[in-house]
């Protein structure tokens, strides 16, 4: 039986938790060669739950890793890796991810891909130089209800799609789970400083425009941005974000925040087409047929996920031994898409005009 060698870049990102645990889950299938973080634009001051600290300690603790590189380039050289999870702050995705994958090394990296077009096409143009693969891990890919609204969506419930929403589960930031910092110490955090790739845009915008491309199906044709600070004063990153972006023959409409207490209503996704209107909240997928019925007409429950194949590290395992395909918003041409959406949306929120989108399909001849 082969044996993956992992290492973990970067423990920004809280996510690394559970990436890192569905790895060590697979037990001799793996074995841990070290890990590295990278160095911040900001020195977090605390170790509470979620920070960079928590985060190294705990992975540390799963794993049972004990070599700690003070360069990631070092861990490259010297840990003969398989695999790597990428986990630094979302505005350093584009040189990280892409100097591990120029090393030949698979890298899995948590959404979002990158915080631009270039960095992303500087990523993509890495993978196919480094001859390895590239996944974008998305915890709404392991959604049963997600993955069952798009089946329906494709064998045409609601007919021709014109409209499709999304939003953020009620969230009020990253540190509102009980970690209990303080205003100071999140002042210390990458999530609220712009310049790393924090705030809500990139936190949370990034799975609509994830799941717009893969539901509606083509890349995007231009985006109209609006970010804004309402409640994070220790912080210059924005705590809410809104894009509507145009396709050929359809709109999404796409927000994130971080301060909503209770959003009323299922976040989604929601699809509007001609024959109908689709309501995914959770595992429960409603389709609504008849003008001004409150009751839909058809409900749908998913099933669970297959076991083998139920989180990413099973998944990607499964990619690299079998050559089984990657969930659709694993893989580069759904990322790259949702990509253009952001770094729209993103331009425009600057311009306060809208931005035509910039093609996923130019690589740079260097890196």
């Amino acid at each position: 039986m082969k044996k993956f060698r992992i290492g973990v870049i970067g423990f920004a990102h809280m996510h690394i938790n559970s990436l890192v645990k569905c790895f060590a889950d697979l037990g001799d299938k793996v074995e841990w060669a070290g890990c590295s973080d990278v160095k911040p634009l900001i020195p977090s001051i605390s170790d509470k739950p979620s920070t960079r600290s928590y985060n190294m300690k705990n992975c540390m603790k799963i794993t049972g890793m004990t070599r700690v590189y003070d360069d990631y380039a070092k861990l490259l050289d010297e840990g003969n890796l398989d695999i790597a999870i990428v986990c630094c702050e979302n505005a350093f995705h584009g040189k990280v991810v892409s100097d591990v994958l120029l090393r030949g090394v698979n890298v899995v990296v948590e959404k979002p891909m990158a915080t631009s077009m270039p960095d992303a096409l500087l990523m993509a143009h890495a993978a196919k130089h480094g001859g390895a693969v590239l996944a974008v891990n998305w915890p709404s890919t392991w959604s049963p209800g997600i993955r069952l609204a798009h089946k329906l969506v494709s064998e045409g419930a609601v007919g021709k799609v014109f409209k499709f929403t999304y939003r953020n589960t009620d969230s009020l930031g990253p540190f509102s789970y009980g970690e209990g910092l303080s205003e100071e110490e999140m002042a210390s955090e990458w999530w609220y400083h712009a310049k790393a790739g924090g705030g809500a845009f990139w936190d949370y915008c990034c799975y609509g425009s994830c799941l717009a491309s893969w539901f509606i199906g083509s890349p995007v044709r231009s985006a109209y941005g609006v970010r804004a600070n309402f409640n994070s004063p220790f912080g210059n990153a924005e705590d809410y974000g809104t894009i509507t972006a145009l396709f050929d023959d359809a709109v999404a409409l796409i927000e994130g925040s971080w301060t909503t207490v209770n959003t009323g209503i299922p976040n989604g996704p929601i699809v509007f087409g001609l024959k109908g209107t689709l309501v995914t909240e959770g595992d429960e997928v409603r389709i609504y047929k008849d003008r001004r019925s409150k009751a839909p007409s058809e409900v749908y429950k998913a099933e669970p996920l297959p076991q083998d194949r139920n989180n990413i590290a099973k998944e990607f395992i499964s990619h690299l031994e079998n050559g089984t395909p990657l969930h659709p918003t694993l893989n580069l041409e759904t990322n790259l898409n949702a990509m253009m959406i952001l770094d729209a949306g993103y331009r425009s929120s600057v311009s306060n005009k809208l931005e035509q989108a910039k093609s996923c399909r130019y690589a740079p001849e260097k890196l």
